[in-house]
């Protein structure tokens, strides 16, 4: 599971920068770049705070961090034939419900 790259995916489908998104959360953006390579995992307050100020709930992120390894090998068939799917409709759903939601953010 990678918390960091799901979340770097999410800022980047709602094309917020790094830096935007470490200074709304009230965060530094070494800690937030740190967060989205891994290096550092974010804690539940950090991941909640993260998923506020992007207008997201935390189960999306969840769901955009799953790897293909942590999947049991029995159940690696079904996730290649829907995880793709799952993907997709997640990052539209990260991008038509809060596109608006951010940009309206910026201008206030």
């Amino acid at each position: 599971m990678n918390i960091g790259f799901s979340i770097k995916t999410i800022r980047r489908q709602l094309g917020v920068t790094q830096h935007e998104l470490a200074e709304k959360c009230h965060l530094s953006q070494t800690s937030l770049s740190q967060i989205e390579t891994g290096i550092k995992r974010p804690t539940q307050k950090t991941l909640k705070k993260i998923c506020t100020v992007l207008g997201i709930p935390e189960s999306l992120v969840y769901i955009l961090a799953i790897q293909d390894t942590d999947v049991p090998t029995s159940k690696r068939r079904i996730y290649d034939m829907l995880f793709p799917s799952i993907k997709s409709l997640a990052l539209q759903i990260v991008g038509d419900e809060n596109l608006s939601i951010l940009r309206q953010a910026q201008v206030a």
